[in-house]
């Protein structure tokens, strides 16, 4: 083939461009061309996934801070029981941020937490139970020990006569992986020897 019958036609992008610049100078045509597009594409969303997407799980959000997603965390265990019993407690789970098939230290000793029950069940432990259902609490301190690490402790009065504790909560703001730029929650650990005698857990 010859160099001039190369360039005789235009190549496919030039005369693709020529054929839709009508809608440029024209914005009905575009118009009309955008709405019968959109009009072929097949809606697969059900009629009230905006209602089951605001009804989605409660737990970590792009957008929240650290501090928010602590506040969260904690409103979540002071109403522990609403919607349903031990509720507040699987929002912490969905914050937590270890590994289910490695123990964690995410309550202080390593722990197998890997299944909801044996996490739920520290909470119910007599050091940890002051914060489900709580009546009271303050941030005692807040740092950002580092740009995507953040530690706060809080004194919290339990539901029970003279019942209150100070915890640490660490949480670590993800980078890279599905989780990129999420807070989750490294640790939550008591201010003493919460563990003292031992957990069946």
């Amino acid at each position: 083939m010859s160099l001039c019958s190369s360039f005789s036609s235009p190549p496919r992008s030039l005369s693709f461009f020529s054929k839709t610049r009508p809608f440029k100078d024209d914005p009905k045509l575009l118009a009309t061309s955008r709405f019968r597009a959109s009009a072929d594409v097949p809606d697969f969303l059900s009629a009230d996934w905006l209602e089951s997407r605001k009804k989605r799980p409660f737990g970590p959000r792009l957008n929240f801070g650290a501090e928010e997603a602590v506040q969260y965390q904690l409103d979540a265990l002071k109403y522990n029981d609403q919607p349903r019993q031990d509720y507040g407690i699987e929002v912490m789970y969905r914050f937590a941020g270890f590994d289910p098939f490695e123990r964690s230290t995410y309550f202080g000793p390593f722990f197998d937490l890997g299944q909801f029950e044996r996490f739920r069940r520290i909470f119910h432990h007599s050091t940890y139970r002051v914060l489900l259902g709580h009546k009271d609490r303050k941030i005692l301190s807040s740092l950002f020990v580092e740009e995507n690490r953040f530690k706060q402790r809080v004194w919290i009065q339990g539901s029970r006569p003279e019942e209150e504790e100070i915890f640490q909560l660490t949480m670590v703001q993800r980078v890279g992986g599905s989780w990129d730029g999420y807070w989750l929650t490294e640790s939550l650990l008591h201010d003493g020897d919460a563990f003292t005698g031992g957990l069946a857990y």
